[in-house]
């Protein structure tokens, strides 16, 4: 069944002359002649069977359906410029398509994504942020990094580290002392994590208290979030210490009690199985699982749950 669509070229014509309302400055953009932009709209306008612009002595206005068609159609043509740019500097290239966690992306994985870089120059690691798990076939990614449980159908599991967040705070909130005791923490501002949102609960409750406002306090999505509320000395907060590692060595961030919440969830690389025989992914894989073994103090090994 052939697909109701324009021509490519009568959208390209409208575009130009809904982005300057004028037939004359499209034509000028375009290249062409200013009789080929009027007949290319007069086509579009005979297609949809909707009067785009609105004509008269003084020059062209959008319709009201004019202008709110130009708008879907300038974001169409945007996103098929990208995906074409995209293709065109990728030919010949190995491209891995990696959704992640925004902090895990930024402060652990991108410091150590050179090494890989140069252990595999043939190899292109595009990263995206993604919080939630979703249908690999319903998307252009081959792999993820997600926290969770690694229960996501049809892929195949690698674990790489769990959390085991600390609390941490501004050295200034910390002040003289070297450390602070769980009922000194429960009297602080509490900053929560939105994705998180019983880990103070947890964390209190592993220290046999019981603390009627630990769900309380401002929300953040992101440990990043999270960590600047922290530096600005708005609260303390429950961030795994790997995520802020420069945070600590630059002493903007100081842990506040050396208790840790222990990791019931991890950080998972998923791969659906239809991308597992692929030999970047397989060279990734086998890189990340090196660099979170190395890295990490559980010494968790490569584990695969299909």
């Amino acid at each position: 069944m052939r697909r109701k669509i324009p021509s490519t070229t009568a959208l390209v014509s409208f575009e130009a002359a809904a982005r300057h309302e004028s037939f004359t400055k499209a034509a000028q953009e375009l290249s062409l002649t200013q009789g080929a932009i009027c007949r290319q709209i007069a086509s579009l306008e005979e297609f949809l069977s909707v009067e785009l612009f609105r004509r008269s002595r003084r020059g062209v206005k959008l319709t009201e359906a004019g202008l709110s068609y130009s708008r879907r159609v300038a974001t169409q043509l945007d996103a098929v410029e990208r995906d074409t740019l995209s293709v065109m500097g990728q030919q010949g290239a190995n491209v891995i398509e990696l959704a992640v966690v925004p902090t895990f992306g930024t402060q652990w994985l991108l410091p150590r994504l050179k090494d890989f870089q140069q252990q595999h120059p043939e190899v292109t690691v595009n990263l995206t942020n993604r919080t939630r798990p979703f249908l690999f076939a319903d998307t252009d990614f081959d792999a993820a990094i997600y926290f969770g449980d690694a229960d996501w159908s049809g892929t195949e599991s690698h674990r790489l580290m769990g959390e085991n967040p600390m609390p941490v705070c501004s050295p200034s909130l910390l002040g003289a002392k070297g450390q602070l005791s769980a009922k000194e923490i429960a009297d602080l501002p509490l900053l929560q994590q939105t994705t998180r949102p019983y880990a103070w609960r947890q964390w209190f409750n592993a220290r046999q208290l019981n603390i009627p406002r630990d769900m309380t306090g401002p929300r953040y999505e992101l440990f990043s979030m999270l960590a600047q509320a922290a530096m600005h000395e708005m609260g303390i907060a429950l961030i795994p210490p790997f995520l802020i590692q420069r945070e600590l060595a630059e002493k903007r961030l100081v842990i506040a009690n050396e208790h840790s919440l222990p990791s019931i969830k991890a950080y998972y690389l998923m791969i659906p199985d239809r991308k597992v025989e692929s030999a970047s992914l397989r060279a990734f894989r086998d890189w990340l699982i090196h660099q979170a073994n190395s890295y990490n103090p559980e010494g968790q090994g490569l584990s695969n749950i299909s």
